[in-house]
C-alpha cells in the first residue's frame, strides 16, 4: 500500500461524498486506501458513504472526538507508506496523488509535503505554506503589518506572502487540509497532539517534524480546491473558542520557555483581546443580520451558509 488517505467527517455528507469521488477519479499508478472517521454525524453521512463507497474503511465514533484524535484513529489502522490527511471539504485533482507521492519518493529527506491549495474563487489558501507563529510573526500578522508590507519578509514571517505561490519551497508549516506525511516520520514523532481539538494540530505536527530533523516542502505543481467551512459552520462559537485556545496551547507548548514572563503575558493577553473582539464582531453581525428582510426561499439557505462561514477562523 503506497498511501493511506484519512478523511474526518462531521455532518458534511455532500462535501465528503464529492471529496471521495474526486479521489477515486484520480489517475495514478500508486495503490491507496481511504479511511473515513465519522465523528458522530447526525446527517446520515455514514450510511451514505457505506452505500456509495463500500471499499472505504469507515469508522463511526459515538462522540465528536475532534480532528486530531479522529486522524490518529485513522493512522492506527493505516497500511500505507505515506499518510495523507485530507479535509472532507476538498476536491482532489486527477494528478494530485500521482504528483505528490512521486515527489516524496524522489525526496527521502522530506518528512511531509503539501500541494497548492486553491479557494473556490481561485485565490490561494494562504495556510498551505506558512512560517511558525512566533510571538513576533503573530504580532505582525494580527495587527496588519503583513498586509501593509506584503513583500517584506520581516513582517510576513507567518503567511510567507513574499514567496511566489507558484514556486516550490521548503517551509515551516503546511495545512491539515492536505498534508502527506512519511510513515517513518510518524513512527519517530508520533501522531497529532490530541490536546488540540480542531485547530493548531497541523502547526504543532509540523513543528515536531522539523524539530526531529525532517524537511517540510510546499510543492505547487499539484493542487486541490478547498471549499472551506464544512463542519465548522455548525458551531461557530465552538470553533471561535477552539481557534483561540489553540493559539494558547501552541505558544505554551513550544515558545513559553523561550521567552520572559512579560512576553508570554502579552501573548496570552493578545489572544484574549482578539477572542473578545471576534465574539463582539460576530454578535454585532448577527444583530444586523436579524434586521435584514428574509430573502426568498431559494436563496435563504445560501445566505445563511455564507453568514455562518464568516465565523470561521484559521490558524
Amino acid at each position: 500500500m503506497d498511501a493511506s488517505i484519512i478523511i474526518v467527517n462531521y455532518n458534511t455528507c455532500r462535501l465528503t461524498v464529492d471529496c471521495l469521488q474526486s479521489v477515486y477519479d484520480s489517475e495514478t499508478k500508486y495503490a491507496y486506501e481511504i479511511i473515513v472517521i465519522d465523528n458522530h454525524s447526525s446527517d446520515g453521512s455514514a450510511d451514505v458513504i457505506r452505500e456509495r463507497f463500500p471499499q472505504v474503511k469507515l469508522t463511526q465514533n459515538q462522540e465528536n472526538t475532534g480532528f486530531a484524535r479522529a486522524n490518529n484513529q485513522g493512522m492506527n489502522i493505516a497500511e500505507g507508506r505515506y499518510i495523507l490527511l485530507l479535509n472532507s471539504d476538498t476536491v482532489v485533482q486527477r494528478d494530485t496523488l500521482e504528483t505528490m507521492i512521486a515527489l516524496m519518493d524522489r525526496r527521502p529527506e522530506l518528512g511531509a509535503s503539501g500541494c497548492k491549495v486553491i479557494l473556490p474563487d481561485g485565490s490561494l489558501d494562504k495556510a498551505c505554506k506558512r512560517g511558525f507563529p512566533t510571538p513576533a510573526a503573530s504580532f505582525y500578522y494580527a495587527f496588519g503589518f503583513s498586509r501593509l508590507f506584503p513583500d517584506n519578509p520581516r513582517f510576513n514571517g507567518y503567511q510567507l506572502g513574499y514567496l511566489d505561490p507558484d514556486k516550490e519551497y521548503e517551509v515551516d508549516c503546511l495545512v491539515g487540509a492536505f498534508m502527506l506525511v512519511r510513515r517513518e516520520t510518524i513512527e519517530q514523532i508520533g501522531g497529532l497532539d490530541e490536546t488540540f481539538f480542531m485547530y493548531g494540530e497541523d502547526l504543532d505536527w509540523c513543528y515536531r517534524i522539523k524539530e526531529a530533523g525532517w524537511k517540510i516542502y510546499y510543492y505547487p505543481k499539484a493542487f486541490i480546491v478547498h471549499l472551506k467551512g464544512g463542519s465548522a459552520r455548525r458551531r461557530p462559537l465552538k470553533i471561535i473558542y477552539e481557534f483561540h485556545r489553540a493559539m494558547v496551547v501552541f505558544h505554551r507548548k513550544h515558545y513559553s520557555r523561550q521567552y520572559p514572563f512579560l512576553v508570554n503575558g502579552a501573548v496570552y493577553a493578545g489572544v484574549g483581546v482578539k477572542f473578545a473582539a471576534v465574539l463582539l464582531r460576530n454578535a454585532l453581525t448577527f444583530g444586523r443580520r436579524k434586521q435584514v428582510p428574509v430573502p426568498s426561499l431559494s436563496t435563504a439557505g445560501d445566505a445563511g451558509t455564507r453568514s455562518e462561514s464568516n465565523a470561521e477562523v484559521r490558524l
